[in-house]
């Protein structure tokens, strides 16, 4: 069965840090790129960060540029992304996804994507 499953979400201080987990089962997401997404209340889902399948190359938008970053784990089937200095506007729904495109050009189209975890929650709140 093909599957995403993400991880990690919770419940966090501002200034405070979580790691997200994107586990793939019934296919090797080393040979797809992935992307991850998030959903605020009332707000369309938008792309936040991908990482390609060839080259390794990582994308971000920029409201998560030097807090956030992305790595895989090929041995556990995983894409990770860590995300540092939270701030309330980072509180959402975040999604992974993963997409046969070997490279992360116009990542945040999400009709690229074929595989969609179901979302973790994460909440930035003092």
């Amino acid at each position: 069965q093909v599957q995403l499953v993400e991880s990690g979400g919770g419940l966090v201080q501002p200034g405070g840090s979580l790691r997200l987990s994107c586990a793939a089962s019934g296919f090797t997401l080393n040979y797809y790129g992935v992307g991850w997404f998030r959903q605020a209340p009332g707000k369309e889902r938008e792309g936040v960060s991908c990482i390609s399948s060839n080259l390794g190359s990582r994308y971000y938008r920029d409201s998560v540029k030097g807090r956030f970053t992305i790595f895989r784990d090929n041995a556990k089937n995983t894409v990770y992304l860590q995300m540092n200095n939270l701030k309330p506007e980072d509180t959402a729904v975040y999604y992974c996804a993963a997409t046969a495109f070997a490279d992360c050009s116009d990542y945040a189209s999400q009709s690229r994507y074929t595989y969609w975890g179901q979302g973790t929650q994460v909440t930035v709140s003092s």
